[in-house]
């Protein structure tokens, strides 16, 4: 397994300085920065998300940025096929990003499932009682999941019909498998996490945030899809469009913004990194181990 690709992770809450800890480590190891952001990937989502700027992007190279425009689809299968088309190249990669989802999909790789069939999903969604059949076929993933997830209990029963197979079985056999790469993984925080949330959030407004709202609404991209959706930008657009004030909608967006952080931090438990408050110091100290060393 000495072979593995070697990945330096950096996860970690919004505002927890995971844009500074990969700019510094990309710099000192001619590395290449891989964004972790579900909403990075999509055009023009520019100042609410917190891109690289384009000076950092001329002296780091930055992949999974406008990578979609706002209607098309994107999930943690087309985040580890451009993960895997970076170590296809042989360069060192910089996963960096909130999205656990993406940091597990490229360190554990994703469970081999059969792929969708539209016609029973289709027939599935129309189920009343959806938890009560997954809990015939499949009563370990049942027991996990809320009768109103209807989205993972759909998947887990048609799972069950294409394959003859329970999820819970397919979960438990990928969870013991061994990583995909060989990685270094950091979880940046900060004791004021608020407050950098806050400072970023007026930061953003200054810098043309609700500008760039409107020019998106201007553009006629949907607000049904994913990104118009997330955290200031529905708020923005509902201050821009609906008659929300501008001080409600910055509120929202900032209490939001933190309920987002403190779920983030929950999921540092899966991931299982290293906590670290001195994001540059301790991202390059792991880079050197990682990149200098034997695994």
């Amino acid at each position: 397994m000495n072979d593995r690709p070697r990945v330096l992770f950096l996860g970690g809450p919004t505002a927890s300085g995971k844009t500074a800890a990969s700019l510094a480590v990309a710099q000192e190891f001619g590395a290449v920065v891989l964004s972790a952001d579900a909403m990075q990937v999509y055009r023009g989502f520019d100042i609410g998300t917190a891109k690289a700027s384009d000076d950092e992007r001329a002296r780091v190279r930055h992949e999974g940025i406008d990578v979609r425009n706002a209607a098309e689809p994107f999930d943690a299968s087309d985040f580890v096929a451009l993960a895997d088309s970076l170590f296809a190249e042989g360069v060192r990669v910089i996963v960096a990003g909130g999205t656990h989802m993406y940091h597990q999909a490229v360190r554990r790789g994703l469970v081999k499932t059969p792929a969708v069939d539209p016609v029973l999903r289709a027939e599935l969604d129309a189920l009343e009682d959806l938890h009560g059949e997954l809990a015939k076929v499949d009563p370990v993933l049942a027991e996990r999941l809320h009768p109103n997830d209807r989205v993972r209990l759909v998947r887990g029963v048609e799972v069950y019909r294409q394959s003859g197979q329970r999820l819970s079985d397919l979960q438990q056999a990928h969870a013991k498998a061994p990583d995909r790469v060989h990685s270094e993984g950091l979880w940046l925080d900060q004791v004021d996490l608020r407050e950098r949330i806050i400072r970023r959030l007026n930061h953003m407004m200054d810098g043309g945030y609700l500008a760039e709202v409107q020019g998106l609404l201007d553009q006629e991209v949907p607000r049904s899809t994913k990104p118009m959706r997330s955290l200031g930008y529905r708020h923005l657009a509902d201050h821009l469009v609906d008659d929300l004030t501008l001080e409600e909608a910055i509120w929202r967006t900032e209490r939001d913004t933190w309920n987002l952080a403190r779920k983030q931090r929950n999921w540092q438990r899966s991931l299982a990194y290293n906590i670290s408050e001195a994001a540059i110091e301790d991202a390059l100290a792991a880079a050197g181990r990682l990149w200098t060393s034997k695994p």
